[in-house]
């Protein structure tokens, strides 16, 4: 594991907060989404951490070595809630970013999704074939990365597939996901990036994900589902002391954060585990409103 550099990083002001874990003993992990709602069938607890403000060394964290950077991209969208808008504009702004921030050939822009510490009720509502993109949902409460790193490279494949048939192919991917926060900061629940330097390569475990209409009743979450071995599933992390988590406090609405869920060169920073976290250092903190949009990148 790499050494920190003491002077540059333990200098940064810092909270003491709580990060939601995956408990010892929780077997059964699985997270069923609906419209506007989110449950886990595993069972979490909180364990109380230091979350470093990187604020003010922000050009000092690369994706390289971190995993996760800090970058300007002004956006044409004037309104992110609103779903034509962020389809029409958004993805060609995406993709042309990622490009700029990685180098690589083609960007694969997959769903988008907005996430809010604010009111979610009008959002909880009855639907028919609900997709899990375009829409709005509370924030991820979890150590968690967003995929297992055996299900990265079936996305990868089968999104270049889609997105550009007929191309040569690819000798390297990264699958991220390109954050920004559009509310008037401080956020009341920012969000947290770990050092992927301070992640041991066999942490994890895998945490399905069922795409529902509806959230079923917790007999049905626990019972034997189809596919399991096959559908989408993150990567979510018991405790660790050695977690270094670190966040970017007064996001605005001009920044984004792009962070690494999966490279497939591993000789670099590959996973950046990450979650919504409470931060108290700001009392009278604005709802944290903020957009996300999984990528692709591909170097041919």
């Amino acid at each position: 594991m790499s050494t920190f550099e003491d002077g540059i990083e333990d200098g940064a002001r810092s909270v003491e907060t709580q990060i939601m874990y995956v408990a010892p003993g929780s077997f059964i992990n699985r997270r069923f989404v609906a419209p506007g709602v989110e449950y886990n069938t595993g069972t979490y607890e909180p364990h109380v951490v230091r979350v470093r403000d990187a604020r003010p060394i922000a050009d000092h964290f690369t994706l390289d070595t971190h995993g996760f950077s800090l970058s300007k991209h002004p956006s044409a969208v004037k309104d992110f809630f609103d779903k034509d808008e962020v389809d029409r504009v958004y993805g060609y702004e995406v993709a042309e970013a990622v490009k700029a921030l990685t180098g690589a050939s083609r960007v694969a822009v997959m769903g988008w999704m907005v996430r809010t510490s604010g009111d979610l009720s009008k959002y909880q509502r009855p639907t028919a074939g609900y997709t899990h993109k375009g829409g709005v949902q509370p924030p991820a409460g979890e150590a968690h990365v967003d995929t297992a790193p055996d299900r990265a490279d079936r996305v990868a494949a089968m999104n270049y597939k889609q997105q550009f048939p007929g191309c040569k192919g690819y000798s390297r991917y990264i699958y991220a996901s390109f954050w920004r926060a559009f509310s008037e900061p401080p956020q009341d629940v920012p969000l947290a990036v770990c050092d992927s330097r301070s992640v041991r390569p066999d942490e994890g475990t895998t945490n399905t994900l069922f795409i529902v209409d509806k959230i079923p009743d917790e007999t049905a979450a626990l019972g034997p589902m189809p596919n399991e071995d096959t559908v989408p599933g993150a990567h979510i992390f018991h405790y660790s002391p050695a977690h270094r988590w670190w966040y970017f406090s007064n996001m605005v609405r001009d920044e984004t954060l792009y962070i690494k869920f999966h490279d497939s060169d591993r000789s670099r920073a590959w996973r950046t585990p990450h979650t919504a976290f409470r931060d108290p250092s700001f009392p009278n903190a604005h709802e944290r409103s903020s957009i996300e949009v999984r990528t692709v990148a591909y170097f041919e």
